[in-house]
């Protein structure tokens, strides 16, 4: 019995620092996404950026911490409490728990599940959950309405990635997210699967409510929607949370379309091959992360009926068609999997 009770204790001591490996460096990459966000479109706009706090503004995202924590929590007199405080306690605990089925290198993944993509597809579903939470429980028109843009926005692009995913199994014959990475696919595969990358890429931009699809946010119309009446770590929950879906969906998409922690254009045999797999992986995550610093500092945001448009006129019948071309194309070749 005391040998069961051990090595019980024994296993959730394991599972627990594996945990805490997981989500102490993610925590350091939101924190420092935010400063290099903010180099990078500095750099783009011939401006500094953050350069006093530390040498080269380094500590500027622990300032802001910092100053976050101190600020008082105000809650609204209206609000539902209980609602308005969990809203972005659920919108940052599902920006981690999703990272339990993302491989950063062979056998270096918490959870390896067979039904690794539908877990990943899930959680990322329940997110509009904290977005409407927070605008209902505030009790403002202006929350409220950015929370119904967000519910509307989050569904529709869901579609498109659901489609966008069909493709990728359709490839690899697997729902396990380490045996998509390793699935060896050929170079007209590859061909096929680009037009569904670009699609995935923007419709993470509008999953994750980024520019040029931050219309939840528009300050123009709705002062600041869904999280207007947030403040101090409450507000920071949902900032933390946003950037950590940024940095999920960046390795969603290293996962479905880049191989992962392997190589680029098959470099294990050339003398890039001493460098680790989780080097790698972190390199293309930070590779997809700067397309989504780059569309905020480019592209003018959209207006709510051409994202609409976007998503159901143009990405639906458009990833629809596709799941049937490349159904076809490997049944024609005799590469369809088993499933």
């Amino acid at each position: 019995m005391l040998e069961t009770l051990l090595g019980y204790l024994l296993a959730v001591a394991i599972i627990t620092g594996k945990i805490v490996l997981i989500i102490l460096p993610l925590l350091g990459a939101v924190a420092y996404l935010t400063y290099a966000e903010r180099k990078v479109m500095a750099a783009m706009q011939m401006r500094q950026g953050p350069m006093m706090v530390g040498p080269f503004g380094l500590l500027q995202p622990l300032a802001d911490g910092i100053k976050l924590f101190a600020k008082e929590t105000i809650l609204p007199v209206r609000s539902s409490k209980v609602i308005f405080v969990l809203a972005p306690m659920l919108t940052f605990m599902l920006s981690l728990v999703a990272w339990a089925v993302i491989p950063f290198d062979e056998g270096m993944v918490l959870a390896d599940i067979n039904v690794g993509i539908l877990y990943l597809f899930a959680i990322s579903s329940l997110g509009v959950y904290g977005i409407l939470m927070a605008g209902w429980a505030s009790n403002s028109r202006y929350a409220f309405l950015g929370g119904l843009r967000s519910a509307a926005q989050m569904v529709s692009y869901e579609v498109s990635i659901g489609f966008v995913i069909i493709t990728v199994l359709l490839t690899t014959g697997s729902l396990n997210l380490s045996d998509i990475v390793m699935a060896e696919r050929t170079w007209w595969m590859n061909l096929l699967l680009f037009p569904m990358f670009v699609v995935f890429v923007i419709s993470a931009l509008a999953e994750t409510n980024r520019a040029p699809f931050d219309l939840p946010e528009g300050e123009s119309e709705l002062v600041g929607g869904y999280n207007v009446e947030y403040s101090a770590m409450t507000f920071a929950l949902f900032f933390l949370g946003e950037y950590a879906n940024m940095i999920l969906m960046s390795g969603m998409t290293v996962v479905l379309f880049l191989g992962g922690w392997l190589p680029p254009f098959g470099l294990e045999i050339s003398w890039l091959s001493w460098v680790p797999g989780l080097i790698w992986f972190g390199a293309k995550t930070a590779a997809v992360l700067f397309i989504f610093l780059w569309s905020r500092a480019t592209l003018p945001r959209y207006r709510y009926d051409q994202l609409m448009r976007l998503g159901w006129k143009v990405f639906l019948p458009f990833t629809l068609l596709w799941v049937i071309v490349v159904a076809g194309a490997l049944l024609a070749n005799n590469s369809l999997p088993v499933f």
